[in-house]
């Protein structure tokens, strides 16, 4: 009798329907492969649950802005969000080197203009597959000595042995999840339960059910009782992620366990009550949340009890050359490759680099160059092939604060706007200053959007949006 083995999930997302049933069925021979037209579509796949997949082939060119790559790049960070473990391999036609520099800092692993030869598209998702992340298996999963990291360590050891809540902030792929995972390490709760559930992956209709389970008859398509993840977590550790997803209705729900331990299933009238220390981790601003209405002030302070502040790599100093020499000598393993060697001006460009993309775009770097560059050196300008340089983090005080003098000059014009015009208007006045930054910015960026936007010290799909309202309101002020 033959086996049935189930095949490793594919994600494609492209609005071509040629292309996709095109890499549907050339791909459809060795992976499970699943499709979406729009960033939409793709995260609807996500949170239903209908999709787990391994990696992504994602376009940058989607609906509804199908000639630039802003959806195709907020389709990265989603995807990210909401299945942290999934490889994404950008496909596009929008082959740009800044959108494929920007496209791995966001998190893509790597880059394929199109039209791609099929084979090699075959081999680089098999290459990309058999690199595996180890990172928590490492100690603490807390790789270096840097200040920062000793601070970061000697928070998680005093807060482990409290039974309280911790949240946990910091940027996009900086391992807030480590973080998480070492609080239930170092704690006596070690050999208990640790549960972690991503908020952003999950429905919003399903969230409740999700953390507190379910009876028979509940809702459609509850054939059964069901616990939750509160319930299965018991007197372990329950890690929520992406807690600022958690839809607002639901919160007073999770204050409730934070405070005295009950719940109710979905369907049920029986109190049920947990003990798991909770853990939760955002990489939003959660008091700013507050003041804008979308995160319950009580259930912050609830979850706030305990805060960790996870380091952006750009921060970590000389831990960058560790870390990177960890995940070298890993994927080398894992592909059965002599490691590359890193000489002495490519390290010194690296330290100098701000990693957008933290600890997560290290690591593809590490995998790309592993690929291409196996056993042999490693040169600055390899290095520098592999960068997102428009769109690196603004250092603190690199743009210096107005002298006094300059404050004067600015007050002076104000002043005698304000005084020589009767029909002076704040916002129209505010708009003709952002016109001209932008088109000063772009003259001295000779027209390259990244280069504009690192000068105007935003990201590129902020000067695009910024471009686009000031146009809408030029349109309606003219009707």
């Amino acid at each position: 009798m033959a086996t049935h083995t189930s095949k490793t999930e594919l994600l494609i997302v492209d609005d071509d329907p040629l292309i996709a049933d095109a890499l549907g069925y050339f791909l459809g021979r060795d992976y499970e492969v699943s499709a979406a037209s729009t960033r939409t579509e793709a995260i609807e796949l996500l949170r239903s649950g209908k999709s787990s997949p391994a990696l992504a082939l994602i376009d940058l060119g989607l609906p509804p802005t199908p000639h630039r790559p802003d959806e195709g790049f907020a389709l990265i960070a989603d995807i990210l969000a909401h299945a942290p473990e999934t490889r994404i391999v950008v496909l596009s036609g929008q082959s740009d080197e800044l959108n494929a520099r920007h496209a791995r800092a966001l998190g893509a692993t790597d880059f394929v203009a199109k039209p791609a030869d099929p084979d090699y598209l075959r081999g680089l998702i098999r290459r990309v597959l058999s690199f595996r992340d180890t990172t928590a298996e490492v100690d603490d999963g807390l790789i270096g000595e840097s200040a920062p990291l000793q601070r970061l360590r000697a928070q998680l050891r005093q807060f482990a042995k409290s039974p309280f809540p911790v949240l946990i902030e910091g940027e996009s792929g900086s391992g807030k999840e480590l973080a998480a995972a070492a609080l239930h390490t170092l704690s006596e709760r070690a050999m208990k339960p640790y549960l972690a559930l991503n908020c952003a992956a999950i429905s919003p209709n399903l969230v409740e059910a999700t953390l507190f389970g379910h009876s028979k008859g509940a809702f459609t398509g509850a054939a059964g009782p069901r616990a939750g993840y509160f319930e299965n977590a018991s007197d372990g550790t329950l890690f929520l992620d992406e807690i600022g997803e958690l839809p607002l209705d639901l919160q007073p729900k999770l204050l409730r366990v934070l405070e005295n331990g009950e719940f109710q299933r979905i369907g049920e009238t029986q109190a049920r009550y947990s003990s798991a220390r909770i853990v939760a981790a955002t990489n939003r601003d959660l008091k700013k949340e507050v003041r804008e209405g979308r995160f319950r002030a009580d259930l912050y302070h609830r979850l706030s009890v305990f805060t960790v502040a996870i380091p952006p790599l750009r921060d970590l100093g000389e831990d960058r050359i560790r870390l990177l020499e960890h995940f070298r000598a890993v994927y080398a393993a894992q592909a059965d490759l002599p490691p590359f060697r890193l000489n002495v001006e490519a390290a010194k460009r690296l330290l100098a680099y701000g990693f957008p993309g933290n600890i997560r775009e290290l690591r593809n770097i590490v995998i790309r160059l592993t690929t291409k560059l196996a056993g042999k050196e490693v040169s600055a300008r390899d290095i520098e092939n592999e960068l997102d340089l428009g769109n690196e983090p603004v250092p603190v005080g690199a743009i210096p604060a107005p002298t006094l003098e300059g404050k004067a000059e600015l007050l002076a014009i104000a002043l005698n706007d304000i005084q020589s015009r009767h029909d002076f208007d704040l916002n129209s006045t505010l708009r003709r200053w952002e016109e001209a930054y932008i088109e000063a910015a772009q003259e001295i960026a000779h027209g390259n959007m990244s280069q504009a936007a690192r000068l105007l010290g935003v990201n590129r799909s902020t000067l695009y949006n910024r471009i686009d309202t000031l146009a809408r309101e030029k349109r309606s002020s003219t009707q």
